[in-house]
């Protein structure tokens, strides 16, 4: 039995921000973001994780009471404590025999949670496993900081990977890596164990291009982030072709975690992929993170169709820094 991506859905909140309200058109044009959606003030991570999952089960007429073990990764839990993966389990109906966790992953989690969910299904551990991402970066952005507002909007994905009886794994050539020496250049100073938000002031700063931000908002070295991009992800296509045993020209599409679309498209190059179907638009929804990728597939499947789709590539990186890659078989998505 080998672990498969079945179905994918996404949830985007109802409000949206136009960028040529923020920025001028030549860095709109330049990153690829017209849209994002932000989340509602009373809207957190698990309410946009709760509607993705819905949406799963309805779009996709899936059993939900068929769920083994709900997975989250976000970086915005509802609460300090406890995970928000459990009151999942109890905000979907679910019975009390299913196992839950949350995974602090930002953009390259997708793939890290795969790999999890994949471990617990060719264990023999579950059958089925609800994977959800959620993103609300918007509540941790400040209004006045234009390096990271007009890049990042809010959105949940769902993904329902299932065991299948199969030739080959579906979800092969997992490659992972990590530079935690630069875990700086993506981060939010304070809230956690090392600066808490009761023993630590809040102090705003001003940087040189006038970005307004506090210690308690996120603060992003774009140049370190693409130079690090840029390093790492060709290295990281290399790896997973080398262990897939693959040629670029076998590969049916490439997805990955979409940045912006200049970085995505200097990248495509830099990687020798502009010959392979390669994903790049988020012009209506901003980078959403570790739901990008789902996202992406999402789309592509819908446009597509799934069929062809038996030798992909999925590719997340970013903060951590973090990066990591698989090949997917998405076949047969939609036909649960």
């Amino acid at each position: 039995m080998f672990a498969k991506i079945r179905a994918v859905s996404s949830y985007l909140p109802a409000t949206i921000e136009h960028n040529a309200e923020i920025v001028d058109g030549r860095f709109m044009k330049k990153i690829g973001v017209e849209s994002r959606h932000i989340a509602a003030a009373d809207e957190s991570a698990g309410d946009l994780a709760l509607a993705a999952a819905e949406k799963l089960f309805a779009e996709h007429n899936l059993n939900r009471d068929a769920t083994d073990f709900i997975l989250l990764c976000t970086q915005h839990p509802d609460y300090q404590m406890p995970h928000t993966a459990a009151h999942l389990q109890s905000r979907l109906g679910l019975d009390k025999r299913v196992g839950t966790m949350d995974i602090a992953l930002g953009c390259s989690g997708y793939v890290y949670g795969l790999a999890v969910a994949k471990s617990f299904i060719e264990t023999g551990l579950v059958r089925n496993v609800l994977f959800l991402t959620s993103s609300v970066y918007t509540k941790y952005i400040n209004r006045r900081d234009t390096s990271t507002r007009p890049l990042f909007g809010d959105g949940a994905t769902a993904t329902w990977i299932e065991a299948v009886d199969a030739e080959a794994p579906c979800l092969s050539a997992f490659v992972f890596g990590s530079d935690g020496s630069r875990y700086d250049r993506l981060i939010i100073p304070v809230g956690g164990s090392r600066h808490t938000p009761r023993d630590t002031p809040e102090v705003f700063t001003t940087d040189d291009q006038k970005n307004f931000r506090s210690n308690y908002e996120v603060f992003m070295d774009g140049m370190a982030i693409t130079y690090f991009t840029l390093r790492e992800v060709p290295r990281l296509v290399e790896d997973v072709l080398t262990a897939a045993k693959l040629t670029r020209a076998e590969l049916d599409y490439c997805i990955f975690h979409q940045a912006n679309k200049f970085m995505m498209t200097y990248l495509r190059d830099k990687a020798g992929l502009n010959d392979v179907p390669f994903h790049n638009d988020i012009s209506t929804t901003g980078n959403i993170v570790s739901g990008s990728v789902p996202l992406a597939i999402e789309q592509v499947v819908k446009t597509h169709g799934a069929d062809k789709l038996r030798r992909v590539m999925l590719a997340g990186f970013g903060v951590g820094l973090s990066w990591a890659g698989c090949i997917a078989d998405l076949s047969g998505m939609g036909n649960v």
